[in-house]
């Protein structure tokens, strides 16, 4: 029960590090257009991930039955898992670099995984055909975070172009003030929009290790002899509980309500200079991709598409707009944070075994 509260708290500590360093992704854009003050902002953001959290649990069944074989997993993967995610979020956030909090524990889980198999590289769901209600469907790392990890930023980036030459040959005739005027107000409604997708996909892959994390307790007999007021640990079946999402919400609108300035400046002001029409573009064009990919329950990173979305409206202006040296530290960070957070996973279990957890 005590390693239980300790993968409770770092699970917390992860979702309230990942609302921080995630906030740039729903206010970046409507901070630097000066539509909405960056207190204005954080609070919206906050809200509308608080509300956004409570849309399905696809995605948290995907984190935390779908990349690895539950039945190999103990409290210490789990602990591992988000020990080398919280690590890679924060050195990544101190370096001001959006890099995907999805993927860090997705990657944490994994290199976890193996070291507590010994190196069993069998106990990664690499691809698999299930049947649905809907019909057949691919579960696995390949369809779920592989495959999204490439074709996610780049629908982002795509959709970004065809949304930002569409606005501009219908409002060609208008002039600048107007259209400063009216997206100035439409931004907000899209900043929110963003707010919502974000809450809807990141918050519910912290559920899904919290209901791994119970699954587990409950699978080794560690919540066999807990008084009638925690009964409600007990889960014999993988499901999210509703006290999960509510406390996984609330967490994740705290730490969006902090703000992360450092990764606020890189996307808002460092990429691409924008205006309201731009931030619009960018945000809708991203909470389209989120908001698919939510609803099948692919863990995107919300930080890879708001950013190639900023980036593929920033180069309808011209392909010299974009900062392209900002965007090569971004994508090497995108690179890097799979077999990173697998590493740490990995070395931290041995850490924790090395210690006697």
């Amino acid at each position: 029960m005590t390693l239980f509260l300790f993968v409770l708290l770092a699970a917390l500590v992860f979702e309230y590090i990942n609302g921080f360093h995630d906030a740039a992704n729903a206010i970046a854009t409507v901070v630097s257009t000066k539509v909405l003050t960056p207190r204005q902002a954080i609070l919206m953001a906050a809200v509308c991930d608080l509300i956004g959290a409570f849309f399905g649990t696809a995605v948290a069944k995907t984190i935390g039955a779908d990349i690895v074989k539950i039945e190999a997993i103990t409290m210490q993967t789990v602990l591992a898992a988000l020990i080398g995610a919280i690590i890679w979020g924060l050195l990544t956030w101190s370096l001001g670099l959006p890099s995907s909090s999805s993927h860090a524990l997705i990657g944490g889980l994994c290199g976890a995984a193996l070291a507590s198999t010994g190196g069993d590289w069998s106990v990664l769901k690499w691809s698999n055909q299930v049947m649905k209600a809907t019909g057949p469907a691919h579960e696995g790392l390949w369809p779920k975070v592989v495959i999204p990890m490439i074709t996610s930023p780049l629908a982002g980036f795509l959709i970004g172009i065809v949304i930002m030459l569409l606005l501009t040959a219908l409002l060609k005739t208008l002039r600048p003030y107007l259209i400063q005027k009216i997206f100035g107000k439409a931004q907000i409604l899209s900043a929110a929009f963003m707010g919502l997708s974000h809450g809807s996909n990141d918050a519910q892959k912290t559920m899904g290790i919290i209901a791994l994390a119970l699954f587990t307790g409950t699978k080794t007999g560690a919540f066999a002899h807990l008084p009638a007021g925690l009964h409600f640990l007990r889960t014999p079946t993988f499901a999210i509980d509703k006290w999960v999402i509510v406390l996984c919400a609330m967490t994740m609108a705290a730490g969006t309500a902090a703000g992360g300035w450092r990764i606020i400046r890189t996307m808002g002001h460092k990429m691409v200079r924008l205006q309201p029409v731009h931030g619009f573009a960018a945000e809708t064009s991203a909470g389209i991709v989120i908001q698919i990919a939510s609803h099948f329950g692919i863990p995107v990173s919300t930080t890879h598409v708001i950013s190639t979305s900023i980036m593929g409206v920033g180069a309808t202006k011209r392909l010299s707009a974009v900062k392209w040296g900002v965007v090569q530290r971004i994508v090497w960070a995108w690179v890097c944070t799979l077999p990173a957070t697998a590493m740490l996973g990995w070395s931290a279990l041995r850490l924790l075994k090395l210690c006697g957890v």
